[in-house]
């Protein structure tokens, strides 16, 4: 299991440095487009290499005025349900790949008029998916299964724990193709697994194997074989080399496509979220810090995961002079992002960037409280900065009733 936030190249720090903090809105999200190119070229030099496909997972990263950048280097999008579907319809284009645990009738209806393919969480599924579809030109159709093998140390990011809903296990596909006469393994073009979680090739490769040792008998006929996401495959120390081997060993014993869907990979290490300091609130023990953005709305995995995210020119606790715990603007108790040294002591109004804030923070903020969302900006050394798209009290009151 590797370390979910990764020190930085000290050459990506360098790049992040060039960014004017005192003209970006505040808060705001800044993608590094410069940095997102690269991470880009990583991924098309593995299609280079292999011949295998790979998809934006749009759970991950969502940011489509990017699109126009990542179509040059991806093969298109995978999505979690009907509304990433359109947006990638809207946006990016390219291959369309659809699942979710569970669909409606009228979502595959309708996905099927522009999908490329649609992956199927059971048997169950799959049938109400062929009925669905009748007399309209079917997508590729593909089946999520449970290896039950993972490497995963979280169990709320870990999708093949012993009773996960997410993919059906060798077992009940046995049973299901007895009780769903409508169905066979004729109706799929392919598999789908989802075991890793920020994670080496060497993780992969367990799964796969123990994948194949369960389900080798329905590879064989597979068009194609989708290995999820959770590859952290842009870190500087990603074992790529034995990536490439994988997917080389399964492409030329089964002669078929694989599919990689790289959410957090596509973005890693390109995002900051400009902070302000607006109150230090001093209690007995602690000094707290009262920033304009917030764990719960703007980054939950802080807490979910949980995990401590990196700041720009900010330490552990008490490694330098003035220790500060740095917390969310929400009425909830536990919107805390942790504890961080400074060399110099923090005073209001001074602003701080925290790193890595690309993926899965765009796409799981909130307005919980009424907490306003950040700006979202972009910025690369040819053109400066460019302000995307900013959010008014219309954007809160608007989702609600």
């Amino acid at each position: 299991m590797q370390n979910p936030t990764p020190e930085i190249p000290e050459a990506r720090i360098a790049q992040f440095r060039k960014i004017p903090f005192n003209e970006v809105p505040n808060p705001a999200f800044i993608v590094h487009t410069d940095l997102l190119r690269a991470n880009g070229q990583i991924l098309k030099g593995i299609r280079e290499k292999t011949g295998a496909k790979i998809l934006l997972a749009q759970k991950g990263f969502s940011c489509f005025s990017t699109y126009p950048i990542l179509r040059e280097f991806l093969d298109g999008t995978s999505s979690s349900g009907i509304n990433e579907a359109l947006l990638a319809k809207e946006h990016f284009g390219k291959e369309i790949h659809v699942y979710s645990p569970a669909f409606t009738s009228n979502d595959v209806h309708k996905l099927a008029s522009f999908s490329h393919t649609i992956i199927f969480n059971s048997m169950q599924q799959l049938a109400m998916g062929i009925t669905a579809t009748e007399g309209q030109t079917r997508p590729e159709f593909g089946l999520r299964i449970n290896p039950q093998f993972s490497t995963g140390n979280t169990d709320l990011y870990n999708p093949c724990t012993i009773d996960s809903r997410l993919g059906t296990i060798r077992a009940t596909l046995d049973r299901n193709l007895k009780d769903y006469p409508n169905t066979s393994l004729n109706s799929i073009s392919g598999l789908h697994f989802h075991t890793l979680c920020e994670e080496d090739s060497d993780a992969l490769e367990q799964t796969a194997l123990a994948f194949e040792a369960k389900f080798q008998d329905i590879i064989k006929h597979c068009k194609w074989l989708n290995f999820g996401g959770g590859h952290h495959i842009t870190r500087p120390d990603y074992d790529i080399h034995r990536l490439c081997e994988v997917i080389k060993y399964f492409q030329k014993k089964y002669k078929l496509t694989v599919y990689l869907e790289p959410g957090e990979a596509v973005a890693l290490h390109t995002g900051i979220l400009n902070a302000k300091v607006l109150d230090i609130l001093e209690t007995e023990n602690t000094q707290n810090a009262i920033l304009n953005i917030s764990a719960t709305c703007h980054m939950p995995d802080v807490l979910e995961m949980p995990y401590r995210p990196n700041i720009l020119d900010a330490f552990p606790a008490n490694e330098k002079a003035h220790t500060y715990k740095l917390g969310g603007l929400s009425c909830l108790a536990g919107d805390v992002i942790g504890d961080y040294s400074f060399e110099k002591p923090l005073k209001i109004n001074d602003t701080l960037q925290f790193l890595d804030m690309s993926h899965y923070t765009m796409v799981k903020t909130s307005t919980f409280n009424g907490v306003p969302l950040p700006t979202i900006c972009l910025f690369n050394e040819s053109d400066g900065l460019k302000l995307v798209r900013s959010f008014t009290y219309e954007d809160y009151r608007d989702r609600l009733s």
